[in-house]
């Protein structure tokens, strides 16, 4: 298997589950207008990922761990 983990200490994710609702983006029209903020980051590294773990806090960061395995 394959484990990549990645961490910040960025804004963090206020509500995990709203982000991973395909669409949901906090992204303003005009940022969305240029084709970016779409809302699908999180739900495709799901669909793409065996085991997606996201850990965040406000204010103080997010930790991202995907799993692939071996097929």
């Amino acid at each position: 298997s394959v484990e990549i983990v990645a961490e910040d200490n960025g804004p963090g994710i206020p509500d995990i589950e709203q982000a991973m609702v395909p669409g949901f983006s906090t992204a303003s029209d005009e940022i969305r207008e240029m084709g970016f903020g779409a809302g699908m980051g999180l739900p495709n590294m799901k669909s793409c990922s065996d085991i997606l773990e996201i850990k965040s806090e406000p204010g103080v960061g997010t930790r991202v761990r995907m799993v692939f395995y071996n097929r």
